[in-house]
């Protein structure tokens, strides 16, 4: 009896190790996914986006700079119908690379603050870019991802923040386990389901809005699996999201007052490198 039972446990700890028929481990970013809502069937809820080129044209992207095009940042950019709250960046090979939002330059609306201009927001033409990379930036535009590369780590193998105007240089890399941000300025705030545990950058209830670091990141299972935009400014994208007032308290720890206090809504937008209805608190 203990025989008969050894060979079928033995059988399926091969099968979930992959070790029979030549079964590949899934990649721990196996997708790209944006915008949260309540309401999971919404047109841009959890849209799941392209990650390759072709992808994208099927999907009516089309490419606004190519590599090399513009030096402040590295990669092939698409939009989608103009709408520039949404880029994605593509490798030279064709791979997705990275992410942006682009908030249009108006003299009338001060934003973003003037000491957030070049880092981490780069301006390009009449817009200010926050991006954020899945790859090394400095390989991006040069070597790019082969599709064994891409195979085995899907969406990406590290997440950077662009932190400047070089974007080989001047970028933070995110720690993709938790514990790591102990030892940092990143603020635990309170998990959501299907979002995560909420970090913020060195917040403050007594802060100046114009300090307020316009990057979350998102840990589920200890573990980096996406991040997202917060933007003091009100962006009328139907990609964005915009939580009430009373209800930031409930992914934020402690909120700023400035927050509390602004008269434009809060523009927010989740990034999800994983399924987000498996992100349980």
């Amino acid at each position: 009896m203990k025989v008969l039972f050894l060979i079928p446990l033995s059988y399926a700890i091969s099968i979930s190790n992959g070790l029979f028929f030549g079964r590949r481990q899934r990649p721990d970013w196996n997708s790209l996914k944006v915008t949260w809502s309540l309401n999971p069937f919404g047109s841009y809820s959890f849209d799941a986006m392209p990650r390759t080129v072709d992808e994208a044209a099927e999907q009516e992207f089309t490419m606004v700079s190519d590599c090399g095009e513009i030096p402040e940042i590295n990669g092939k950019r698409f939009v989608k119908g103009g709408d520039y709250s949404l880029v994605l960046l593509y490798g030279v090979n064709g791979y997705i690379a990275g992410i942006q939002i682009g908030v249009p330059h108006n003299s009338g609306v001060i934003f973003p603050p003037v000491n957030q201009i070049n880092h981490p927001f780069v301006r390009v033409y009449n817009r200010h870019f926050l991006t954020a990379y899945f790859t090394n930036p400095a390989t991006i535009c040069s070597s790019g991802r082969t599709s064994a590369q891409y195979a085995a780590n899907g969406t990406g193998d590290s997440l950077y923040i662009q932190n400047g105007t070089d974007p080989v240089a001047d970028y933070l890399v995110i720690p993709k386990i938790e514990t790591v941000l102990t030892s940092t300025k990143w603020t635990r705030g309170h998990c959501f389901y299907t979002m995560g545990v909420h970090y913020w950058y060195n917040v403050k209830v007594d802060m100046s809005c114009d300090d307020f670091f316009p990057v979350f990141l998102l840990y589920n299972g200890g573990k980096l699996n996406a991040f997202g935009w917060a933007l003091g400014t009100d962006m009328a994208s139907p990609r964005m999201e915009h939580p009430p007032k009373n209800l930031i308290q409930t992914f934020m720890n402690p909120v700023p007052q400035c927050l509390m206090d602004a008269t434009r809504r809060l523009s927010t937008m989740h990034i999800y490198m994983t399924n987000p209805l498996r992100n349980y608190c």
